[in-house]
């Protein structure tokens, strides 16, 4: 086996150009926190990003930062935690979920995998802070999209391409990203004792409100010390003022259900937790499913799967994300969860990915959501245009793709 470790644009550019006259696939890889997501991958080399590395540009007063695709979030975070600014979309690292804690995430895992945490629902999905990159075909081509501003205008908006393609169409080598300022605190309200149905409806009303809730999660078995079973917590981040103008809005709302309020690090480290989804976590050998539903039916859909199986689980994103648990028997609930998904009438909408899996359910399984057939084939069409040998990533998202 054969491992690239480029250094520059054009070494990247020689490795997926000499891979590509071999016709033998790569594996591209950076800090290695994510190689147990997607489907398993048998390619005789490895493409390695990780001395791609390194803030190129940063104008905090233009919220624009630019980097080598293989930087280390850890080092981003440093870097914009010391101007008081922030990756908004809230990437989680899910190193320890998968079994691979001491790996480091990247921007361009990041974004490559399109992963947002919590703020999603307020903030939107990394793609929506994607403002540029430089990268390689699978065509050997150099190529780039977007720019250094936020107001930039394309033709073809490549980056919302790119984000989410698990580097099945091109490596990037480098990335430019929108950040934001960061809260000045932050506050958390739990109210505790919620049913599964009214907590979807308590979600939707917070969000629905002026309050600028910017965090709203439902956990039916509780977690850590803090949020009672089947507790809805809500968070509220801002100048101290507002945030504690909000919060005390939200208390008298709210005022027979709430059970306590923890602030800044309490509370930063539970948002924490349930992006990286450690209240399913544990213990590692069950498959863990992410399924994105409408927020009114995440808590629907969770019940008619714990329902059928043994499964634990909680709700995100005011009840659109679903995070479920469930043994590796079987097809570890890919049945039932694609059934609840659909609904009794069949015409419910939505998508179901295997996150964390043993290699040989990620083999049997499909891992992320079937297309339909139309879909399917304009996706082999792009993957065909960018990398027409498939030499990229091949298989990680789609058996043959």
């Amino acid at each position: 086996m054969t491992r690239f470790v480029p250094a520059t644009i054009d070494e990247l550019r020689e490795a997926i150009a000499a891979a590509l006259a071999a016709e033998e696939p790569v594996e591209i890889v950076a800090g290695g926190s994510k190689c147990g997501l997607g489907r398993p991958l048998q390619t005789p080399h490895t493409l390695d990003l990780s001395r791609l590395s390194g803030v190129r540009e940063y104008q905090p007063s233009e919220l624009v930062l630019t980097a080598g695709a293989a930087t280390p979030l850890a080092e981003i975070d440093r870097l914009l935690a010391e101007n008081g600014q922030m990756l908004a979309f809230e990437p989680p690292d899910w190193g320890a979920l998968l079994g691979a804690g001491g790996a480091r995430p990247t921007l361009g895992g990041v974004i490559t995998c399109n992963l947002a945490g919590p703020r999603r629902v307020k903030a939107g999905a990394a793609r929506d802070h994607f403002l540029g990159f430089r990268g390689v075909s699978g065509r050997g081509e150099v190529f780039k999209a977007g720019g250094k501003v936020v107001k930039n205008v394309t033709g073809y908006d490549l980056c919302k391409l790119l984000a989410g393609s698990y580097g099945t169409l091109a490596a990037l080598e480098e990335v430019t990203v929108k950040v934001l300022p960061r809260p000045e605190t932050v506050s958390t309200v739990m109210l505790g004792g919620i049913a599964p149905d009214a907590a979807v409806r308590l979600m939707a009303a917070a969000l629905g409100s002026p309050l600028e809730v910017s965090g709203a999660a439902y956990l039916p078995k509780g977690y850590g010390p803090n949020v009672s079973p089947r507790g809805v917590v809500l968070r509220v981040e801002g100048p101290a003022p507002s945030v504690a103008f909000r919060r005390e809005a939200l208390r008298d709302h709210f005022a027979a259900a709430v059970s306590s309020i923890f602030d800044d690090d309490e509370s930063a480290a539970l948002w924490c937790a349930l992006g990286e989804a450690a209240p399913v976590s544990q213990p590692a050998g069950r498959a863990v499913w992410r399924v994105s539903v409408a927020p009114s039916r995440g808590a629907e859909v969770a019940e008619a799967v714990a329902g059928a199986l043994d499964a634990d689980w909680f709700l995100d994103w005011g009840g659109g994300l679903v995070w479920l648990a469930i043994a590796e028997h079987g097809d570890a609930g890919a049945t039932q969860i694609r059934a609840a998904i659909k609904g009794a009438d069949g015409r419910g909408t939505g998508h179901a990915s295997l996150i964390r899996g043993s290699v040989g359910l990620r083999r049997a399984v499909p891992v992320f959501e079937p297309q339909p057939a139309a879909l399917a084939a304009l996706s082999r069409r792009v993957k065909d245009g960018f990398d027409p040998r498939h030499i990229l990533n091949p298989g990680r998202m789609v058996e043959g793709v």
